[in-house]
């Protein structure tokens, strides 16, 4: 079976993919779309999915359009490595885990860092209702970093002792906060991010662990 994943360089839903095919061991191929031409607007992409978002896999006539759903299919399609666990209750648990991932750690990043990576706006002054914005947006990723951390305390993963769906949605997450602390010091220092491996030690180690998988390096975006 040929599988094609079409998704946006650093998209974290795409990311998400990304990963879920590493864990599993499988092959596939990407396709780039560019947001500096729209292609994602493109007809041709809406063909496969009207709502004009990424990702969408593509396998022999299947079109799957929504990261949640492509990580179903697969842990479904390909049951070696399992994603969701191998009994009820560990589905149960890694599904709500990887829910709490999509609901709260998403909002929570995105919130903060659109408007410093995406939109590229500077740190508001000190007082201004802009920056309570910023620090309340902060305060919301700090909280989420320490749910996190809470849970990494005596395991290796999100969900336990092998990586799972929970982890392909945190990582992404989790590794924008680096790229941000990275590129943009200036601005999430003053937020409390300066030094995440020293605030969250849990989190660091195991975004490290991640990072290390097998193949892990081939999902990272490659304009990095």
């Amino acid at each position: 079976m040929t599988i094609t994943l079409h998704t946006v360089s650093g998209s974290p839903r795409g990311w998400r993919v990304l990963i879920g095919l590493t864990l599993k061991g499988l092959e596939w191929d990407t396709r780039l779309l560019q947001l500096s031409t729209m292609e994602h607007r493109s007809d041709a992409f809406r063909a496969l999915n009207p709502r004009a978002t990424v990702p969408v896999l593509e396998a022999d006539g299947l079109v799957l359009r929504d990261s949640i759903a492509i990580l179903a299919w697969l842990d479904r399609r390909y049951q070696k490595h399992p994603l969701f666990g191998g009994t009820a209750d560990e589905a149960a648990h890694i599904w709500q885990l990887t829910l709490e991932c999509c609901d709260y750690l998403r909002d929570a990043g995105n919130n903060l860092l659109a408007p410093i990576l995406l939109a590229g706006r500077p740190l508001p002054k000190e007082g201004t209702a802009e920056r309570e914005t910023f620090d309340a947006a902060a305060a919301a990723l700090h909280a989420e970093y320490r749910w996190l951390e809470n849970l990494l305390d005596d395991q290796a993963f999100v969900a336990g002792d092998t990586p799972s769906a929970a982890d392909a949605v945190a990582f992404p997450e989790i590794r924008l906060v680096q790229r941000a602390v990275e590129t943009k010091n200036e601005i999430m220092a003053p937020l409390g991010f300066d030094e995440p491996p020293v605030r969250y030690p849990n989190v660091a180690a195991w975004k490290d662990r991640v990072a290390a998988l097998p193949g892990m390096e081939a999902t990272m975006p490659p304009h990095w």
